[in-house]
Formats: structure tokens, sequence, C-alpha cells
């Protein structure tokens, strides 16, 4: 089954993008090879303002080829934006079928408000952060509140040395018994 992989840059104190949604804070570290990583994915998963934001900087309203775009959104018509899959209401049922599909992993781009209700509902596999080398002060927060608590494991980390990047990547681990169960056999059969 494909994972859906909450994979973001976030600022030292813990926000994914500024006050204004602003991203220019996030450093592009020579040494991550970004080609490598967007072959682990054929679909991205985000919510309508993040989607608004990508779109406004000339990206993704069509999706790029060979990937999948979906939109979380109770108010985006689905005529209104071809090539792209609105999800309006049953996001659950949605992300279930989506992760059964064949496939690559599902990037979750984006958007703490359904990060958190995704986590809500036990989908989402894995949370990848890029904690950059900036203190933002305000914005908005890599899980906004109320959110339930979640354990994770930590699975890999790394510093890039040149700018200070530090990624870290966790299973998430609570959730149902069959969840645990996964997680538990995956790192047997990894270490």
């Amino acid at each position: 089954m494909r994972r859906v992989r909450y994979t973001v840059a976030m600022s030292l104190d813990g926000y994914i993008a500024g006050p204004n949604g602003e991203a220019d804070w996030i450093v592009m570290d020579p040494e991550i090879d970004f080609d490598g990583f967007w072959k682990e994915f054929d679909t991205l998963l985000m919510g309508r303002r993040t989607f608004a934001a990508m779109t406004a900087m000339g990206g993704g309203a069509g999706g790029s080829a060979g990937i999948k775009l979906v939109v979380a959104s109770r108010t985006l018509d689905q005529r209104d934006h071809k090539g792209v899959t609105i999800v309006s209401d049953n996001l659950g049922e949605a992300v279930t079928a989506l992760k059964k599909e064949p496939g690559k992993d599902i990037w979750l781009w984006g958007g703490g408000d359904l990060f958190r209700s995704l986590l809500d509902l036990n989908l989402v596999d894995t949370v990848e952060v890029g904690v950059m080398p900036v203190v933002l002060g305000q914005g908005i927060p890599l899980l906004p509140s109320p959110a339930r608590q979640a354990r994770l494991a930590l699975t890999s980390h790394r510093i890039y040395k040149k700018t200070g990047t530090v990624s870290l990547v966790y299973d998430v681990t609570s959730g149902s018994k069959k969840r645990r169960a996964a997680v538990a056999s995956k790192r047997e059969t990894v270490g």
C-alpha cells in the first residue's frame, strides 16, 4: 500500500509558512537530490490554500506530467479545475482509496490543517521535516491546534552542513493496532 508522507520545510520555531503564507525563508540546500526525491511520488495531496498559493505562483493548475494532483476543498468546484481531482467530502475514504491504488507514495504537500485532519484519521504514515535555520516568530504552524497527540519513531536524520538544515524522518506509530504492527514489521525488515 502506498504511503502518505507529510514532507515539509519548517522554521526552527515550528512554522511551515510566514504569517501571509511566505516561503521565501526556505533554504535550498545544494546537497539535496530534489530530482531523486520527486521520483518517489506520483501524487500530490494538498489543501485549498496551498493549491491557491501554488497556482498564484504559476504552477500546478493541472498537475505536472506523471503527477496526479489532489486538492481537499469544500469550496472549489471540480468543473473549474481540469486535470485536478477535488475531494470535497469523505476525505478519509478518498485518501484510503488513493493509498490502495498502485503507484508511488503520496506527498502531503503543505497545509497544517489537512495534516491535522489526516493525522486524526490515522492516514499519515510518515512525517518528514526539513528544519530550516531560521526563526520566523509567527506564521502557519506545522500542526495547528487543536490536535491530538501522535507518537512518532525516528527512522532517519541528516544534517546539511552547508546550510544548517536538519532533515528528520519519522514513522507515525500511534493510532490503530494494525498501524503499530505494520510499522514494527517494516522496522524488522529494514533494520
